[in-house]
């Protein structure tokens, strides 16, 4: 073989790997799984071919090289394709009537035995909680002396505030019984002037709000009637703490019925534990101290506290620039003092001190001078984007960021989505995020460094999930998924069965190697392996750091490096491409960057296991705070959180009709 030829083989392979790992799909008509097609089509040897087997097929799934071109003739069948997991139509949990006839206070003789008469909607799991807490407890927690009670109020006022921590107060916001004229004019005997009048001033207050008492109206007396609402009240305000509660540690949703590329095992809330603490300690504080503590957490709500605040401000500065807009350096454009004015708003205060005095020096003039270039570049690097000083739509994004209330949607969706996560990340961890298309180090409960990464296109999304880090294999090889088999390499396949083969593949039936010329591509791939060995031009370069799991992700080395300079950088087949995998691996492994050279030159394919596992967060954020605390916005590139914002909606609209 002369060296041309060597080189344009390697050239082919490297050609041929990239194409597969780029996200770029050969699509099919009709989308149906491989295993679609049946064990009497792999019998006789294809779709549509009825012709009994022969002994020319000595092996299941292996053929003579002669008979490709006769299936090829009998196969009217359109390619198989392997689908990827599917968005959901959101499902809320059902909810049941609590029962009531189990509670202390049904045999009582005063207003409480009304309790029993209380008709409240729940979730299977706060239903029994509330079940479990009033078959033991007769007296009442938010009723008291006739009238809810101050525990009540300052509770109601907490669950009137929930949107502070990225929660919907109309989930849990109640109204109180107001008080009948009966029960103001006739108080009971114990009762001081003072409490009549507060409660006089409470029916006026209250005149008109809603009553939650669902029950038919009878011609009880007056009192009897307030006392009925009251333990309406009563049930009803405790299934709402509950949900409060369960929601703050927890979040409102089952992510894993989101999407099909969403894989967490849902929180355990201990809700029999909450009104018993809430009975026996400072109720707001016990509630507000179910939070999420993480450092991120408290950002991300600090941040949306700040933007609730400025919603109504009119004041508040706003930079319009064409979403279009291409400007290049030494170039003049009108929109240049938009530009600058831009920075300042969006630019970090180092930014600005760094470039005060070109700052302070402009004269609203168009002209895009070296001295303003350098002023753009800065903000470009700051923001994670390449920093080349050309003004085009990412960078205008940047600069004019998310709408106020677009910032909102974003955070509060980031804080349900990091209450699926630990309360804590741990002290050493890497994250990451997909919409910023970086991946982050930790150690010592600090960011340690970031770099660029490469994540699925939107036709071959990465999952949002966590695990932990094991192993660091050096010279890797590539095993193909069953995906890009059946998706892409069989239609050149069934054309040219020899194709691996010249590109130097290997391949395997049932654990036994054969040559791809040999292989039935007709029948079913489910027993076939494709890999290709290590070498320069391998689709997983030098090294990749595993994290075993259901969806075969990890992160690894690209012989591909040109993808790393663009801004938009989701397109891979799902797999994490690291622009410095050296590094991560370096960093993961306890070791230098050096050994790990000096094992990669070794030239072996080698697994290194971690001396301890690492959790990984591969997760979605369009909004995350940065090393500094500052939160950061991001582009929604999976449409993630327009799917998760439906699924908050329907869980409202369930709630809204359960008590």
């Amino acid at each position: 073989m002369t060296g041309t030829t060597l080189q344009n083989r390697q050239k082919n392979k490297a050609s041929f790997a990239l194409a597969l790992l780029s996200g770029i799909s050969i699509a099919a008509s009709l989308a149906v799984p491989a295993h679609a097609i049946t064990l009497m089509d792999f019998i006789r040897g294809g779709p549509g071919n009825s012709r009994p087997r022969t002994a020319d097929t000595a092996l299941p799934g292996v053929v003579n090289p002669r008979m490709p071109s006769e299936r090829a003739l009998a196969d009217p069948e359109p390619l198989p394709k392997v689908a990827g997991p599917q968005y959901l139509t959101y499902k809320v949990a059902a909810s049941r009537v609590v029962k009531t006839t189990g509670f202390a206070a049904a045999t009582a003789t005063d207003g409480t035995q009304l309790l029993a008469n209380a008709r409240v909607s729940a979730t299977p799991d706060i239903a029994a909680a509330l079940e479990a807490f009033y078959a033991t407890n007769a007296e009442p927690l938010w009723v008291s002396a006739g009238d809810v009670n101050d525990r009540a109020r300052a509770v109601m006022i907490l669950l009137e505030e929930a949107s502070q921590f990225g929660l919907e107060p109309s989930d849990y916001v109640l109204s109180a019984p107001a008080m009948t004229t009966a029960s103001i004019a006739a108080p009971r005997q114990e009762q001081s002037a003072a409490e009549v009048a507060s409660a006089t001033n409470v029916a006026a207050t209250t005149e008109g709000a809603p009553s939650i008492d669902d029950a038919p109206a009878t011609a009880a007396a007056p009192e009897n009637d307030h006392e009925k609402a009251l333990m309406q009240f009563e049930l009803a305000l405790s299934a709402k703490v509950l949900m409060f509660a369960q929601d703050m540690v927890r979040g409102r949703l089952d992510p894993n019925a989101i999407s099909g590329y969403h894989d967490f095992k849902r929180k355990t809330v201990d809700l029999a534990a909450v009104l018993p603490a809430v009975k026996s300690q400072d109720a707001t504080a016990y509630l507000l101290g179910l939070a999420p503590r993480g450092p991120q957490f408290q950002a991300l709500k600090a941040e949306l506290v700040r933007l609730l605040a400025e919603a109504g401000n009119t004041a508040a500065p706003v930079v319009n620039l064409p979403e279009k807009l291409l400007l290049k350096p030494g170039a003049a454009s009108p929109d240049m003092p938009g530009i600058i004015a831009a920075i300042q708003h969006s630019g970090s205060e180092a930014l600005k001190t760094q470039h005060a005095e070109t700052l302070a020096a402009y004269a609203q003039t168009p002209d895009y001078t070296p001295e303003l270039v350098e002023v753009v570049k800065s903000f470009q690097s700051e923001v994670g984007l390449k920093p080349d000083g050309v003004i085009g739509a990412a960078t205008v994004r940047k600069m004019v960021g998310d709408r106020p209330e677009d910032k909102i949607g974003k955070v509060v969706v980031a804080m349900e989505q990091a209450r699926w996560l630990p309360d804590d990340l741990g002290q050493r961890y890497v994250l990451i995020n997909q919409p910023a298309f970086t991946v982050y180090y930790h150690e010592h409960g600090v960011e340690q460094f970031n770099m660029r990464a490469v994540v699925g296109s939107k036709a071959h999304q990465t999952f949002f999930f966590q695990d932990e880090i094991e192993t660091v294999e050096v010279n890797p090889y590539w095993g193909v998924p069953q995906s890009i088999i059946v998706n892409e390499m069989l239609p050149h396949l069934r054309q040219d069965p020899s194709y691996l083969d010249r590109m130097g593949y290997e391949v395997a039936v049932n654990g036994r190697a054969v040559p791809s010329s040999s292989v039935d591509w007709y029948g079913s791939t489910q027993n076939i392996s494709v890999r290709q060995p290590p070498s320069s031009d391998n689709a997983l370069g030098d090294l990749k750091i595993l994290f075993p799991n259901a969806h075969a992700i990890y992160m690894h080395d690209t012989p591909s490096k040109s993808f790393f300079q663009r801004d938009m950088r989701a397109l891979s087949h799902g797999c994490v491409r690291l622009a410095e995998p050296r590094k991560m691996a370096a960093a993961v492994l306890g070791t230098t960057q050096q050994d790990v050279d000096a094992k990669i030159a070794a030239g072996q394919n080698a697994a290194i296991k971690l001396p301890v596992k690492i959790p990984v967060y591969v997760a979605y954020f369009t909004a995350w705070p940065n090393k500094d605390g500052r939160v950061e916005y991001f582009g929604d590139v999976y449409d993630r959180d327009r799917a998760t914002e439906k699924a908050l909606e329907a869980t409202s609209k369930s709630r809204s009709s359960q008590i």
